[in-house]
């Protein structure tokens, strides 16, 4: 994974949990993590803040699928909240 490629998959998505982005490119976690900060010190890309109740009370949803990255400039106060939870 390049950083063009990251650009491109973000842009034609306009967001995409960190899973999407492993899963995409076949890469690590953190892999993918360290070139989604290049981004993100570029002002390009911000991570959505889970809600509260998000990834964290339950405990059930897998972490990668509570990190999500949207490309384009933060909105103060975006969060986001699973509604497939059970």
């Amino acid at each position: 994974m390049i950083l063009s490629e990251l650009k491109t998959y973000l842009q034609q998505r306009g967001q995409a949990t960190l899973a999407d982005v492993v899963n995409h490119f076949d890469v690590d976690a953190n892999v993918a993590r360290d070139m989604l900060q290049v981004w993100i010190r570029k002002g390009k890309v911000h991570k959505l803040q889970a809600a509260a109740s998000c990834g964290s009370s339950c405990s059930q949803c897998d972490a990668a699928t509570t990190e999500i990255y949207v490309w384009g400039p933060a909105v103060e106060g975006r969060q986001f909240l699973r509604t497939d939870c059970g």
